[in-house]
């Protein structure tokens, strides 16, 4: 199945009669999605017990992906940090088989060094047997070197838009699966996608596909997300389906 979801899992007033109930926003988003981004943990720690509170509430097919913290990747620039990625698998490993993919986003002045590279992806290795995804931000990360380094430790190499360089906006490193981050273009957060643009993203969505709308701020990210589910043909969600 190809997951299709949004960065949070907020509802707008303007969309809450697009949703079927629930306990709880995140349960009433379940409804129409089936995953989410959890981009709270890339600023500040949750406990297992809510880890395992979340997934709780959203049905069994249901997968959450998790934004590594930014102590680690921003604050240490992934240098010595063996104990923050213990804590935080601990943290996150809560989430128990809903969790999905681990995103590893790079802050924009991070360029690709080998060493400290392979010595970090062996210390997320160690704390992850999962499904780890790399967000750089640096065109130094869109070489063969970075490329097949990413290969090796099984990571895949986000494919976003707004595209940095042009090989950004394609998945790369390890092809095991491919996830996509779509910020709004051509304002980021911001800029909804044209009904032209997701048709074109449809069509190259295939395989074990992971896609996240993070064009939240005025809310485009819902909209674009539920066409996006339209366009696939797949069912709504994870639990019952909701007219459109």
């Amino acid at each position: 199945m190809i997951h299709i979801g949004i960065a949070g899992w907020s509802i707008r007033r303007e969309h809450a009669d697009l949703f079927g109930t629930g306990e709880s926003h995140l349960a009433r988003y379940a409804t129409r999605f089936n995953m989410v981004e959890i981009n709270s943990s890339f600023y500040r720690p949750h406990r297992p017990a809510t880890y395992a509170k979340w997934a709780a509430g959203v049905p069994r097919d249901f997968r959450f992906a998790v934004k590594m913290p930014r102590s680690i990747t921003h604050g240490k620039r992934l240098r010595d940090a063996g104990g923050e990625l213990k804590r935080f698998a601990n943290e996150a490993g809560a989430l128990g088989e809903k969790l999905g993919p681990v995103l590893i986003q790079l802050p924009p002045s991070l360029a690709f060094d080998a060493k400290s590279a392979r010595i970090f992806f062996t210390a997320c290795r160690a704390a992850f047997a999962g499904l780890l995804a790399c967000e750089p931000r640096h065109a130094s990360w869109f070489t063969e070197e970075a490329d097949k380094m990413l290969a090796e430790f099984r990571i895949a190499r986000v494919a976003a838009d707004p595209a940095l360089v042009p090989a950004a906006a394609a998945p790369g490193g390890w092809h095991g699966f491919a996830y996509w981050r779509l910020h709004g273009s051509p304002r980021m957060y911001y800029s909804a996608y044209e009904p032209a643009v997701l048709k074109t993203l449809v069509g190259r969505l295939a395989g074990d596909a992971w896609c996240i709308f993070d064009n939240t701020a005025e809310g485009a990210a819902t909209d674009n997300a539920l066409e996006t589910v339209r366009l696939l043909g797949q069912p709504h969600g994870c639990a019952r389906e909701i007219p459109d």
